[in-house]
């Protein structure tokens, strides 16, 4: 059933493959497309029941019991779309917030610049605002000619088999937890997105994307705190997202754009 919607002609996967554990699916893309570029074209996809060793941005890891959460990787061919590739985590995460919409039964947003977050109970009182859902992870290859995009969605996890504190689970937060329907629901909506992106030589300002991200994206109008390379912090109103995905940031001495680093929510109103 998977395989038949998934894969053309119904569906725009034109590969497929399902392995029972892994260590990581990005690592496992990585070296197939280095290995046999031919085999994984654009838009094919590596699902796994269970990751031992996946992992998030600056080397985290991401860790769930088997079968509770979706883990897997798109391939990406950026094509005259590489100039873009800054902004591919945010289209991507605004491909997860619609599937989660659409069919994942919860109200869902981005956090810049690679979470998804939803409303719900997670393992300790959290800070103001929704839980971090799915973590997205983005890595190009040695020569470009490829993006592999891995996307880790808690669905299924009790309280106590979460990760980190800050986490939730569409399972606790009412939403649904059939694992084939998200997937297929993700394949369409990131088809849809990267689809767009890659048609516009990756700019998302002119493409609509820029906009569409910016009203999914409950980082923007809030106090945030970045913690940034270098053990140094930024603290500031998250104002706007520039026209290469950077994060803008009102802080001391202006606003400063903010190309990488990790953001935390502070508590407050969002402005707007």
């Amino acid at each position: 059933m998977l395989r038949r919607a998934l894969l053309p002609p119904a569906g725009p996967v034109p590969r497929l493959e399902v392995v029972g554990e892994t260590g990581s699916t990005n690592d496992d893309v990585l070296a197939g497309v280095r290995d046999d570029p031919s085999a994984w074209p654009d838009g094919a996809l590596l699902l796994a029941e269970h990751q031992s060793g996946g992992r998030g941005r600056l080397g985290r890891t991401w860790t769930a019991p088997a079968r509770t959460s979706l883990t897997g990787t798109f391939v990406v061919r950026p094509g005259a779309a590489a100039s873009g590739v800054g902004w591919l985590p945010l289209v991507v995460g605004l491909g997860v917030v619609r599937a989660l919409r659409t069919d994942g039964g919860v109200q869902a947003w981005s956090k810049w610049p690679n979470d998804v977050l939803v409303a719900g109970p997670g393992r300790a009182a959290g800070p103001d605002g929704p839980r971090k859902v799915a973590g997205i992870l983005v890595q190009a290859t040695p020569d470009g000619q490829a993006v592999v995009v891995g996307v880790g969605l808690n669905v299924a996890q009790q309280v106590g088999q979460l990760p980190v504190a800050t986490a939730t689970s569409l399972a606790l937060a009412g939403g649904s937890t059939d694992r084939q329907a998200l997937v297929v629901a993700l394949a369409r909506e990131l088809a849809q997105v990267v689809g767009r992106w890659r048609s516009w030589a990756g700019d998302a300002v002119g493409a609509g994307l820029a906009d569409e991200v910016a009203q999914v994206c409950a980082t923007l109008g809030r106090p945030v705190r970045v913690e940034l390379p270098g053990a140094t912090t930024l603290t500031g109103q998250a104002v706007r997202l520039d026209s290469d995905g950077a994060l803008v940031v009102a802080g001391s001495g202006g606003q400063h754009r903010v190309l990488a680093g990790d953001v935390v929510h502070l508590r407050g109103a969002r402005s707007g």
